[in-house]
């Protein structure tokens, strides 16, 4: 609006406050009438022509009519008499609010010769509006530990009256318990407030419900009631107290809804329910509260919009109640800061349909100029085009009278056109063209907005490239350009993430698409945002989150721990021929890189070359004998177990188990083969073994003569038998089965290549045994020496 200021320079500003002073000084007066508001219409008011001087008939003849402010016709006047009457009946709250006193100006205004003559008509209250209670019922919590005289605020009636007509007492139906005591608010008005008279005990009176009755000063008096309801709450003894009882606050008119006004805080010394602190807006201006608090945080947001014309200043009472029905005050006074946001008004008062040309000095029209804003904001000044024949006169108190400069000869130009531009003198300045078409246009004042803060969108494993997985979707309230929204990716917090190659999105329609296969053991969940950008000047934008979860597939078959599969020489498990039903021969280790039931493992047994002698748990692979073994069985066996997931379809993996049956584990080699066999099982280490072993059980000193006589044999035959070589071996585990007290580890190796199947035990390594087990010990190490390992 400066701009355009600035680029007409040649404008003429016609300012005549002087001028204005003097006429006002010279030809008018102020006239002031009062009487009663609700008084009925065509009541007679005054005579303006006696009070003005005039003779009967002289205002018919100058053209006289009364103009208001707005154009809003109040009052009626008889030209031929002079007589002023009600057009209406005036309602002082209506036109004046809480404004005391509530002065009505209106102008007489006199066309040949122009005169203007200023006059008020004052409204008086009546007692005609009844104290009244926003809430049919209190409700009030107090401990019955609180001593007397402790006092508890109470909400205010409202009385559109003014004056001694508002409210001017408190009184409370009678008991024992509690009196009220009236006072005056920082505003006039006043508030009550209860008084605690004798102490409260919840055994004998859980509640009590008691009559407030508010009652003005008008004759006759009117009043209003409200029901006090009063529970009476166990052991609360601190009160929340605000950090402040006063809070005062300054807010811009144009504030934006849900903008914060300011926060309160209140803190309470209990603990538990009776510490939690609860915030309302205990008692507001009416009930076209602007306002709103949060109970949880005290934080008070605007809820509607602010007008600075229509009121300047809220007093606000902010209660902060806990858990156990005590409650503390504060006041918040809020100030209404007023910004430039009304561009002046033009109404027009007189309108000359057509002027004759050749005359000097002819009325064209005559308007009056008002802005609502105060200070800068509401200072105007008026102009014209400057290469026209006319010219503006200030007249009187923001009238203006539109002339002709010189005569004017029509065959030159037969018509003008006048533009008439009112500009305040606020920040931005805003201006007023009476005679142009006004086109509002569009204000990129609303960002696009999702219809959600966050996307969670799932998309399985993978999926094929270029996939569509979802959408994301806002809207601009603006119109045209202001509302066409554009997406895009916003670049990931992490700079590691290659977000740009893994989803894209469509930048006119919001459609999220998967560039790639993902992959859900590599990556289960990808979070980024997106952005909505509208095509204003200057542009406005929103993000929100996406969340994309990549759910599994079954794309990983079960992969075998143990034994190892890695085309090495297989290892043999040896079971005892003496094992008991159900004794552990080995266990299947397997894992699945996927997750959830598509890494349930189960356990088969597929083949064996004696079905029915093993069997393998389905749950955790253990592969144990199902019956007692025999001497029929074979000694060898082969036994494939398959690992199955629970995924759709299921995949599964297979391994093989070498299992080799032994009669024992002390034998110092395996048996020959069939030929041989008879031989072997007459061996007499076996037979010097288990006399030892019992023998432990029995007397130590015994064993200790088996074992040296163990020992002298086995000499004996490693002279005759010479060596065996040692090749590298597995480590094996036998315990806690078979018949064997401890648990032992030895590192076996069978050799492949050997006609005889001849294997070879190495050094057994024994378990860690506490101290009160050194004689055992002792004898395990006696055991081994005997049997010469080292």
């Amino acid at each position: 609006m400066e701009t355009a200021l600035a680029k007409t320079p040649q404008k003429r500003q016609v300012i005549f406050l002087a001028l204005l002073l003097l006429l006002w000084e010279a030809g008018s007066e102020a006239f002031r009438y009062s009487m009663p508001e609700e008084t009925e219409s065509g009541s007679f008011v005054a005579n303006l022509a006696k009070d003005l001087g005039l003779r009967v008939g002289e205002l018919a003849a100058r053209g006289a009519r009364i103009h208001y402010k707005g154009n809003k016709q109040l009052l009626q006047l008889d030209i031929k008499t002079g007589n002023l009457f009600l057009y209406e009946k005036l309602d002082r709250e209506v036109l004046c609010g809480v404004t005391d006193p509530c002065i009505l100006q209106f102008q007489l205004l006199l066309e040949n010769p122009v005169q203007f003559f200023q006059a008020d008509l004052q409204l008086t209250d009546i007692n005609d509006h009844s104290p009244e209670f926003l809430d049919r019922e209190m409700l009030l919590k107090i401990p019955e530990i609180v001593q007397p005289g402790t006092v508890f605020p109470l909400k205010i009636a409202q009385d559109f009256d003014i004056g001694s007509n508002t409210v001017q007492n408190y009184t409370i139906s009678p008991n024992s318990h509690f009196h009220v005591v009236t006072h005056n608010r920082g505003d006039g008005r006043k508030f009550p407030e209860l008084v605690l008279d004798k102490a409260l005990d919840r055994e004998e009176q859980p509640e009590l419900r008691l009559t407030l009755t508010a009652l003005d000063g008008g004759t006759p008096p009117r009043s209003g009631t409200t029901a006090i309801c009063i529970e009476v709450v166990d052991v609360n003894d601190n009160a929340p107290e605000f950090l402040q009882l006063l809070y005062e606050v300054q807010v811009p008119e144009n504030s934006p809804l849900n903008s914060l006004v300011v926060a309160v805080s209140a803190r309470d010394l209990d603990a538990g329910t009776n510490g939690n602190v609860a915030y309302a807006l205990f008692q507001g201006n009416g009930v076209n509260q602007p306002f709103g608090i949060d109970e949880m945080t005290g934080e008070i947001r605007l809820k509607k919009a602010l007008d600075f014309e229509a009121t300047q200043y809220y007093n606000l009472e902010i209660a902060a109640t806990d858990g156990g029905g005590l409650s503390g005050k504060c006041t918040v006074a809020v100030q209404v800061v007023d910004v430039n946001d009304n561009a002046p008004e033009l109404t027009m008062s007189t309108l000359t349909s057509s002027t004759p040309e050749n005359t000097p000095q002819t009325v064209v029209a005559v308007f009056s100029v008002s802005d609502p804003d105060s200070g800068d904001n509401g200072r105007m000044v008026c102009s014209i085009q400057n290469d026209l024949p006319f010219l503006l006169k200030s007249t009187f108190k923001n009238f203006y009278t539109l002339m002709t400069e010189k005569p004017l000869d029509r065959e030159s130009r037969a018509e003008y056109n006048v533009t008439i531009t009112v500009t305040d003198l606020g920040s931005p300045r805003l201006k007023t063209q009476h005679n142009i078409t006004v086109l509002v246009s569009d204000v990129n004042d609303n960002a696009p907005a999702f219809t959600q803060t966050s996307y969670t969108l799932f998309v399985r494993e993978n999926n094929s490239p270029a996939l569509h997985i979802g959408s994301v979707s806002a809207t601009d309230a603006d119109a045209g350009a202001n509302a066409q929204v554009t997406y895009s990716l916003l670049p990931p917090q992490d700079p590691q993430l290659p977000l740009a190659s893994l989803v894209s999105i469509n930048a006119d329609n919001g459609q999220l698409f998967a560039l790639r296969a993902l992959d859900y053991e590599a990556l289960q969940a990808l979070e980024f945002r997106v952005g909505a950008t509208d095509r204003g000047s200057p542009a406005l934008s929103s993000q929100a989150l996406v969340r994309v979860l990549v759910l599994d597939a079954n794309d990983n078959s079960p992969f075998v721990l143990y034994p190892l599969q890695n085309g090495s020489a297989p290892c043999t498990e040896l079971v005892p021929r003496a094992a008991e039903p159900g004794y552990l021969v080995s266990k299947v280790v397997a894992v699945d890189g996927d997750s959830g039931q598509n890494a349930w493992l189960s356990y088969q047994l597929l083949k064996a070359t004696e079905p029915g002698l093993f069997g393998v748990w389905a749950h955790n692979g253990e592969v144990r004998t199902a019956r007692l073994l025999s001497e029929r069985d074979a000694a060898k066996h082969r036994l494939v177990v398959q690992v199955r997931d629970n995924g759709e379809p299921p995949l599964s993996a297979s391994v093989t188990l070498h299992v080799l049956l032994v009669d024992g584990f002390s034998q110092p080699y395996l048996p020959l083969p069939e030929a041989a066999s008879e031989p072997a099982q007459a061996d007499p280490l076996t037979v010097y073994l288990v006399v030892a072993l019992a023998s432990v059980s029995a007397l130590f000193l015994f064993s200790v003569l088996a074992f040296i006589a163990v020992r002298l044999c086995r000499r004996g035959r490693a002279a005759s038998a010479g060596g065996y070589p040692v090749p590298e071996g597995h480590l094996m585990d036998v315990g806690g089965t078979g018949t064997l007290s401890q648990s032992y580890q030895y590192e076996v190796c069978l050799m492949g290549g050997s006609s005889s199947n001849e294997f070879k035990f190495l050094k057994p390594i024994l378990p860690n045994l506490p101290p009160q087990g050194a004689k055992e010990l002792e004898e395990n190490n006696t055991l081994r020496n005997s049997f010469g390992f080292n």
